[in-house]
C-alpha cells in the first residue's frame, strides 16, 4: 500500500499503514486553521480490501459535514463515484476493494487548475468572449475573468470558488459558461442581447492548488474580506471588487458548496440596510423560477434569514447587494447528496453541478425579463 498527495489539490497526512488498514489525518489550510478538504491517491494490489480511517475528522471545521456523507472515489480521475462511509467514534471511516491498482479519494470530485486553464483558454477562442487578467493572487497566479457579450450592455456578475474546496462551484460555472457560448442556446442568446456576463470561474486558485478548504495562501477566508480587502492578504477580492466598481452590477450570483445541508438553495440579502421590496420580489422570483426549471433546487431548507439591518457585509453577496442595489444571491450546493433527489452511486456530482449552471441562466432570463 502506498499513499500520495503530492499533486494539484492534494491533502492528506499518513499516520500509519498496516496490512489492510490505513490511518490518516487532514492537514490545515495553508496559514489557517480551517480543514476538511482531502484528496489523495492510494495504490495497492488488485483485490485488496482496505479500511481507511481519518483520525482527526472531529477536529475539522464542520463536524456535522461528516453525518450521512459518502467519500468520492475515482479510478481514472474523470468519473467519480461514492464509497460506503461512516462517521464513528469521531473518525471518518470508509473501506474499498481495489478493482485496479490505483484509486483517488476526495472530499468531492476535484476541479484541477489544469482544467481551469483549459476552460479559460478554450472560452476566449469564441467570438463573443474575452479573457481579462484582473491581477495576481498572493502566490502570483492569474485572477481570471471571462467577459462574455458586449461590455456596453448591462453587467451580470458570477463568481465561483471563493472557498477553494467547494469544487462544485467551478463545475457549475463551467456549465454556465459553455451554455452562454453555445450559439444554438436560445436562452443564452436572448440574455446576451441585453446583458454582458463577467464570470470569475475560480476566485481562489492558490487555495485550490494547495488543497485548502476555505482559505487563500495567506490564510484569508475570501468570503469575509469584501468590506476591506487588501492587496497583501486578499488581492483576489481587492481586484474583483475594483472591477465591479468600474462596471456596475445588475445581478450577481456567488457559487458555493455547503458541507452540512444536503440541498441546493440560495441565501439572499434580506438583512442589508438598504433592502427593498423590489429586491425581495427579485429574490422570490428567481427562486420560484429556478425551482420550476430544475427540481434539484428547493426553498424549504437553507440558512436562517438575517434580521433587518443585521447582514454581514463582509460576505460577497451582501456587499454587492448593498452597494449596487441589485439582485445578489449566494447559491449553495451539497458536498453530500441532494436529499430530495438522491443518487446512491454518485451523490451530488460534477454533472449535476454543470447542468445547474445552465438552469441558472434560464432562471436569470425569466427573472430579469
Amino acid at each position: 500500500m502506498h499513499i500520495n498527495q503530492n499533486f494539484d489539490s492534494g491533502n492528506i497526512i499518513v499516520k500509519s499503514i498496516q496490512e489492510n488498514s490505513v490511518q490518516l489525518e487532514i492537514r490545515d489550510d495553508t496559514n489557517s486553521e480551517f480543514k476538511q478538504w482531502f484528496h489523495f491517491n492510494a495504490n495497492a494490489e488488485v483485490g485488496s480490501d482496505i479500511r481507511f480511517s481519518i483520525l482527526n475528522a472531529a477536529d475539522c471545521s464542520y463536524e456535522k459535514g461528516w453525518e450521512n456523507y459518502q467519500v468520492a472515489a475515482s479510478y481514472d480521475g474523470d468519473y467519480w463515484f461514492r464509497v460506503e462511509t461512516n462517521y464513528e467514534n469521531k473518525q471518518l471511516v470508509f473501506s474499498h476493494k481495489f478493482e485496479t491498482n490505483s484509486v483517488y479519494f476526495a472530499y468531492f470530485a476535484p476541479y484541477s487548475y489544469q482544467r481551469h486553464q483549459k476552460l479559460i483558454h478554450s472560452a476566449q477562442c469564441e467570438a463573443n468572449c474575452s479573457h481579462l487578467v484582473l491581477g495576481e493572487t498572493v502566490e502570483g497566479r492569474n485572477i481570471d475573468l471571462l467577459l462574455i457579450g458586449d461590455s456596453a450592455k448591462k453587467p451580470i456578475w458570477i463568481t465561483a470558488r471563493q472557498h477553494p474546496g467547494e469544487t462544485m462551484a467551478e463545475w457549475c460555472a463551467e456549465g454556465m459558461i459553455e451554455q452562454l457560448l453555445d450559439e444554438d442556446n436560445a436562452i443564452a442568446q436572448k440574455l446576451l442581447r441585453s446583458y454582458c456576463f463577467y464570470i470569475i470561474p475560480n476566485m481562489n486558485p492558490d487555495g485550490s492548488v494547495h488543497g485548502n478548504l476555505r482559505s487563500n495562501f495567506a490564510g484569508a477566508n475570501l468570503n469575509r474580506e469584501w468590506q476591506e480587502p487588501s492587496k497583501e492578504k486578499s488581492p483576489e477580492v481587492f481586484y474583483v471588487r475594483g472591477m465591479m466598481q468600474k462596471t456596475g452590477v445588475e445581478a450577481y450570483l456567488d457559487l458555493h458548496g455547503d458541507e452540512g445541508l444536503p440541498y441546493v438553495f440560495v441565501a439572499g440579502s434580506e438583512g442589508n440596510p438598504s433592502y427593498t421590496e423590489t429586491i425581495k420580489h427579485l429574490e422570490t422570483s428567481f427562486s420560484d423560477n429556478l425551482k420550476a426549471i430544475n427540481p434539484d433546487f428547493q426553498t424549504e431548507f437553507g440558512y436562517p434569514k438575517d434580521e433587518p439591518g443585521q447582514s454581514n457585509l463582509t460576505i460577497a453577496s451582501n456587499w454587492v447587494g448593498e452597494n449596487f442595489d441589485c439582485l445578489a444571491l449566494t447559491l449553495e450546493m451539497p458536498f453530500k447528496d441532494n436529499a430530495n433527489l438522491p443518487n446512491k452511486e454518485t451523490g451530488w456530482s460534477p454533472s449535476r453541478s454543470y447542468m445547474l449552471g445552465g438552469s441558472l441562466l434560464a432562471a436569470l432570463y425569466q427573472t430579469l425579463n
